[in-house]
């Protein structure tokens, strides 16, 4: 007697062992799906870039991606005609609160405020980077205001 006594509260104890790991297996879960979603709402600023074309035409782009490639493929967000650019030059990515510019291994490298890029690094409005001999410059719009600042002149002069 005694022993199916206590076979029965083993048996009931890794029962609610196992309804107690698995409500803290739920619980966790919903909180990761809920921080989840409320990341993927989380608003980000818009990136504004402006350039010169081959044909000396001033062209500023505004992206609401978290992704932005730079290079002479077509299938880059932003493609650019200068040969001096890789197919895949640079990235741009929003994460971490920050737009963050990298180099991709191009062939002639790509600059920050005329530094050479070696690592991943934050950008701020009127940051200019250089790709191949393209300049670029840096626009982020703010998150309280609707307004875009306008444009800071680009300074199509010499190599970094």
């Amino acid at each position: 007697m005694t022993a199916t006594i206590v076979l029965a509260l083993r048996i009931a104890m890794a029962i609610a062992l196992y309804v107690f790991l698995g409500w803290a297996l739920l619980t966790l879960w919903q909180e990761l799906r809920q921080q989840a979603n409320n990341l993927a709402r989380q608003k980000h600023p818009r990136l504004g870039i402006t350039f010169r074309t081959g044909q000396d035409q001033l062209i500023q782009n505004w992206y609401t991606e978290t992704e932005i490639t730079i290079g002479r493929d077509r299938n880059c967000h932003l493609p650019v005609t200068d040969e001096a650019v890789s197919a895949h030059h640079a990235r741009i990515t929003f994460h971490h609160g920050q737009w963050w510019l990298e180099d991709l291994e191009s062939t002639n490298g790509t600059y920050l405020n005329n530094e050479k890029l070696y690592v991943p690094t934050v950008l701020m409005t009127g940051d200019e980077f250089k790709c191949g001999d393209t300049l670029f410059g840096v626009r982020i719009e703010s998150e309280t205001s609707d307004k875009i600042s306008p444009t800071k002149r680009l300074d199509t002069g010499g190599p970094p």
